[in-house]
């Protein structure tokens, strides 16, 4: 394994420290992680004897053990304390470890898309992100590393090209596509931190990120397109239950539900449950408005014309296929965005 810019004199030890000090403090106080400060960092002098860096470099590793990975993924995107430069001193110090856990290499994942991310240009195009080019910002935290894949490597391509070709959230879930990738990494142990793999993990998942923020963003739009619709059509609530929600869930709470999911998936991507509470949600959607072009019934010309005389029998048209649980599992945001703000996300 190529040698890791990481370096353990004690001096640069200490300053990183120092850097990385106030956001793990934020961390703690962000998730309640119950640790005393640390007396030899809140110091912050400039001389520490070695002993006082080791007592430093204890604090650090009791909070990296209890801090979990979907804490650092949310607190990581949406702290301003974490930029380019932050975000390398941790990268370091999780890759100086000489024992690394499946937890710490979750996390050394995660900061090296984010470091990733926080160091090439916003509009960089999926084309240009081969090998060379993510070695190439990779090599302030992996060194220069040479990007000759293996063949268990190689099997990530295939993967990106279907990702690629989704169209919507439920293509992505039903092509497995993220278990794959996660399978792929926990099976190699420790060939992970090989630094080829490194790089081709990172470009796997940062190219995976941007497929899932551009499907989210459609499904997103797809759903609060319909829902405008449907109202034109007089239609105010929806049977959701295939969507894990109630029978007659109103329209405005779906809009503000689709919304809510807008900044808390930004901080955040899975194939969780209210991912597929999204997708299926707009498949919901999709269905009742199928219905609605559908020839009009003679004998109920109100039921889609928004006549005000039967909304009951309005909201009975807006039926889908129930699931087999009607029990939500997800909590809209306190605070949202208003109606008059527009819909598109």
């Amino acid at each position: 394994m190529n040698a890791s810019p990481y370096s353990n004199h004690l001096p640069t030890e200490w300053r990183n420290a120092l850097c990385l000090y106030p956001l793990y403090l934020a961390l703690a106080q962000e998730f309640v992680i119950e640790l005393p400060a640390s007396p030899e960092l809140e110091s912050g002098t400039d001389a520490p004897s070695q002993d006082c860096v080791q007592q430093a470099r204890q604090w650090f590793n009791t909070m990296d053990e209890r801090i979990q990975v979907h804490q650092l993924r949310q607190f990581l995107q949406t702290t301003p304390l974490a930029d380019n430069e932050i975000v390398r001193l941790m990268l370091l110090r999780h890759l100086g470890k000489e024992q690394r856990t499946p937890a710490d290499r979750d996390k050394i994942d995660f900061l090296l898309v984010q470091f990733f991310s926080l160091s090439t240009p916003s509009r960089l195009d999926d084309s240009d992100c081969e090998l060379d080019y993510v070695a190439e910002i990779l090599r302030p935290v992996l060194g220069a590393v040479e990007t000759v894949l293996s063949d268990w490597l190689s099997e990530l391509e295939p993967m990106i090209q279907s990702a690629s070709g989704c169209r919507r959230l439920s293509e992505l879930f039903t092509r497995k596509i993220l278990e794959q990738g996660r399978k792929l990494k926990v099976e190699a142990k420790e060939k992970y931190f090989e630094p080829v793999a490194m790089v081709a993990f990172t470009r796997f998942s940062f190219l995976m990120r941007r497929v899932f923020f551009r499907l989210m963003h459609e499904d997103l739009n797809a759903i609060l397109d319909g829902l405008r619709q449907l109202e034109s059509h007089g239609i105010t609530t929806l049977d959701c239950r295939r969507a894990h929600f109630s029978h007659q869930e109103p329209t405005d709470r779906l809009r503000m539900i689709c919304h809510s999911w807008k900044v808390m998936f930004h901080a955040e991507y899975s194939s969780g449950q209210p991912l597929k509470m999204l997708a299926d949600l707009r498949t919901v959607v999709e269905e009742v408005l199928a219905r609605c072009s559908e020839p009009a019934n003679p004998a109920a010309p109100a039921t889609l014309a928004g006549s005000s005389e039967r909304p009951k029998a309005r909201a009975a048209a807006a039926t889908s296929v129930a699931s087999s649980s009607a029990a939500p599992e997800f909590e809209v945001a306190t605070s949202q965005p208003a109606h008059d703000e527009g819909d598109g996300i």
